[in-house]
């Protein structure tokens, strides 16, 4: 059978150990305590410990391992830049990595007791049947994926510095920072908002209201938009995103729907008590602070899902936002391009009418631009989207 297509292995450190690293490698936990290196470490005292007890075929504590994830952008990476976005790097490893002796390849999250840890060509082999779920941009407690999408390679005592020929970082800013800190070194330094869960680009139309290119679902917003129809199908989008990562939003949804609550013009909010870190991240309870509690707008923008988007009906609930954010207690929003996309309706339309309803409010909003469409640049301009507002 083929073997998944992996094009590098990844591996999280705090910036200051990047001179060290490049020098040395990256070294194993037992090794870092044995050789004395300085570091500055990013995992907690239970993350550690819950590592320290767990075991490889051979018999050596995971301690013993320098571990690199086949997917960067997973639920450890989102626990560790909680606080620390600009201190975060992840490194790119070239995949022959893979080739070293003594390896093992895990099926997960290497401290959790459900993964497997296996020999190279058979721990390939399984992930080449959940190759879907190890690549995946989202993850969910409930169905194993937080797990699994945390695949790991195990190299045991150290990986040498050779194997890396990419540091990402998270902004412009923190590339700057790496470049000086690890100068005479060449290797490519990249910024990549994407991968630690911010959005790519940002177009400013008031102090208030931003564009957005990226994925809405990592937000800092309070509030969530999700474009809904009106007889309780949540089949493809951003709508088929909630009900898998979200079901108790997909049944408030459907009981709306069931009992004609939710109409064209008149959105509804299921304010969620949960908070999103605990669902996204790995051994939240960890962390010093939970995000708050996402609340989620039911915005429908179409009848049935069989039809188009409706603009008079968004142009409504947009009305209804306006007039009723206040009293249902949103402290800041974040949209989809509503009706875009699967809807059916070009940004050129939907775009200015969005931004001069939202730029009456005084809260933060933010506009996320659909994926669906190539946007051209005059179209994201507040000139465009505001006329003579």
């Amino acid at each position: 059978m083929k073997k998944p297509q992996i094009r590098g292995l990844y591996y999280i450190t705090h910036i200051n150990n990047l001179p060290s690293i490049l020098e040395h490698g990256i070294l194993s936990h037992a090794a870092v305590v044995a050789q004395r290196h300085a570091s500055t470490p990013i995992y907690d005292s239970q993350i550690v410990t819950n590592r320290q007890q767990r075991k490889t075929p051979d018999g050596r504590s995971l301690w013993e391992f320098a571990n690199v994830y086949f997917q960067a952008r997973n639920p450890m990476l989102y626990r560790v830049i909680q606080g620390q976005k600009q201190s975060i790097a992840v490194l790119h490893l070239r995949p022959d990595l893979l080739r070293e002796p003594n390896i093992f390849v895990t099926t997960g999250n290497a401290a959790s007791q459900p993964t497997a840890i296996l020999p190279v060509e058979a721990g390939l082999e399984q992930l080449r049947q959940m190759w879907n779920i190890v690549t995946s941009e989202w993850w969910k407690e409930e169905d194993g994926s937080k797990r699994k999408i945390m695949a790991e390679c195990l190299v045991p005592d150290r990986i040498p510095p050779h194997f890396i020929d990419t540091i990402y970082v998270a902004h412009h800013a923190a590339a700057q920072q790496v470049k000086a800190l690890i100068a005479p070194a060449k290797l490519a330094v990249v910024p990549e908002p994407h991968m630690f869960f911010q959005p790519r680009q940002i177009h400013k139309i008031t102090e208030k209201l931003n564009l957005f290119e990226g994925d809405m679902f990592f937000s800092q917003m309070q509030t969530l938009t999700i474009s809904v129809n009106t007889v309780g199908i949540m089949g493809k989008g951003l709508a088929s995103r909630t009900k898998y990562q979200f079901p108790d939003v997909y049944v408030y949804y459907e009981d709306l729907c069931r009992k004609k609550i939710l109409t064209m013009g008149q959105p509804a909010i299921y304010k969620r008590e949960g908070h999103l870190d605990q669902q996204l991240a790995d051994e939240p309870t960890g962390l010093s602070e939970l995000n708050s509690n996402k609340w989620f707008l039911l915005f429908p923008t179409k009848r049935h899902w069989r039809e188009g988007s409706d603009l008079a009906g968004i142009e409504q609930g947009l009305q209804w936002v306006v007039a009723a954010y206040e009293r249902e207690g949103i402290r800041s929003l974040a949209l989809p391009a509503l009706g875009c996309g699967l809807g059916g309706l070009p940004w050129q339309d939907v775009g200015p009418l969005m931004c001069r309803y939202l730029a009456q409010l005084p809260i933060q909003v933010s506009i996320y631009l659909p994926r669906e469409q190539v946007i051209p640049a005059h179209a994201k301009q507040a000139e465009f989207l505001l006329g003579s507002l």
